[in-house]
């Protein structure tokens, strides 16, 4: 049985900032650990983190177009 994954990305908190990734998770979590290293779609390599507050932080703006262009989406109005 294969699992349902809605686009070719996942989401990740990373230095500040929420990231997308295409990294493979561990087998059988749902999130990226604390502390393990990401390559975004930005193209930078951060460590994750972890925890309710972290999900809070602000979008990275390069992962959020590279995101919503692999997801066949138009660019956020007022993006640059």
């Amino acid at each position: 049985m294969s699992n349902y994954q809605p686009h070719p990305f996942h989401w990740v908190p990373a230095e500040g900032q929420r990231h997308a990734s295409t990294d493979e998770r561990p087998s059988g979590s749902s999130i990226y650990p604390d502390g393990i290293e990401v390559t975004t779609l930005c193209e930078q390599t951060v460590m994750a983190s972890t925890g309710e507050m972290a999900w809070l932080w602000p979008t990275c703006p390069g992962c959020n177009a590279a995101a919503r262009a692999r997801a066949g989406l138009p660019p956020m109005a007022g993006a640059r």
